[in-house]
């Protein structure tokens, strides 16, 4: 290149470097509200436990597994409520795997594509309804069925067998724990059923066209090459269910029957943490041990559903960087 040639182009006008005081503004935003997202979750968890403090130490320990509640003494344990919320979750879980599995089989390898997204949407549709709606229909369409023909058929069948028996006898009232886990389970079966279906979708087409190749069937392809392949994102679909059972709580309230004792009987009334609270917390004077109580179970039911989605939330990251 020649010196004129340089000159002249050393000499010409750059153009104005673009402010970048959008950009540092939007990333301040950015910033500020993920800082605030976790500001607001360790208040609440500061909160609750600075709120049930007085309970921990009046009660100790035992508190977590102790089975009286009497507001007349002020004598509070947690036991009942918190084997209520973890039966319930985990009954729910074994209603609502299996259908949810079906579902997401049916979308991704059996439906044609023009029924995909229209039986998809339905079922998220689901998750829209309020939780409130599922209590009411569960209390007046789901508990007369389960007391007029669901439960004497289950006392009368299962009811009768050594061992497992027990947890169908007792009088069919229609409300009660089974009740409470068969809304759960229609309520977080949008949740799960999504997620299986998303991680199914993920498998790479060209390991089900070599399965296909060797002559396998759908299900054989299924259970040989996409189970595998998602198990571990499957298992954090479940979790990520589990840990929205855990917290529910008008569905629940409507349903459960509300007693503070631990049932033997699957038909049997119970409480679960979240209907402990909403159901107590109108009652509660300022600064009352009760109140303390029902704040030290709000902070038990945020640690278990904090653990519970942490966990999915590992699983589902952990296939996601495979």
């Amino acid at each position: 290149m020649s010196q004129a040639a340089t000159l002249s182009a050393a000499s010409r006008p750059r153009p104005a470097r673009r402010s970048n005081l959008g950009d540092t503004l939007f990333a301040g935003a950015c910033h500020a509200a993920g800082a605030l997202v976790l500001l607001l979750l360790g208040g609440i968890i500061v909160e609750l436990f600075l709120g049930g403090l007085p309970a921990f130490r009046a009660f100790g320990l035992p508190f977590l597994w102790s089975t009286e509640w009497d507001p007349v003494t002020e004598v509070f344990g947690a036991g009942v409520s918190v084997y209520g919320t973890v039966v319930t979750a985990v009954l729910a879980i074994l209603l609502a795997v299996p259908v949810a599995f079906g579902v997401a089989f049916f979308l991704t390898e059996l439906a044609p594509p023009w029924m995909r997204r229209p039986v998809g949407t339905a079922v998220e549709l689901l998750a829209a309804v309020p939780s409130i709606i599922y209590g009411m229909w569960g209390f007046f369409v789901i508990a007369p069925i389960m007391a007029q023909y669901v439960q004497p058929t289950l006392i009368d069948s299962i009811g009768e067998l050594p061992l497992v028996g027990v947890l169908f006898q007792g009088p069919p009232f229609g409300t009660g724990i089974l009740t409470a886990a068969l809304i759960l389970a229609i309520m977080i079966l949008p949740f799960i059923a999504a997620a299986m279906r998303d991680v199914f979708e993920q498998v790479p087409l060209v390991f089900k066209e070599s399965a296909y190749g060797l002559g396998c069937t759908t299900w054989e392809v299924m259970r040989g090459v996409v189970l595998p392949y998602t198990r571990i994102s499957v298992a954090g679909g479940i979790m990520l269910g589990l840990g929205r059972a855990l917290g529910e709580t008008m569905a629940v309230t409507f349903v459960i029957g509300n007693a503070n004792r631990i049932s033997t009987t699957l038909f049997g009334p119970g409480n679960t943490i979240a209907s402990v609270v909403a159901l107590g917390s109108g009652e509660s004077e300022m600064g009352s041990l009760k109140l303390s109580a029902l704040l030290g179970l709000g902070f038990i039911l945020f640690v278990l559903s904090f653990i519970v989605l942490a966990t999915s939330r590992w699983l589902l990251r952990s296939r996601l960087k495979a």
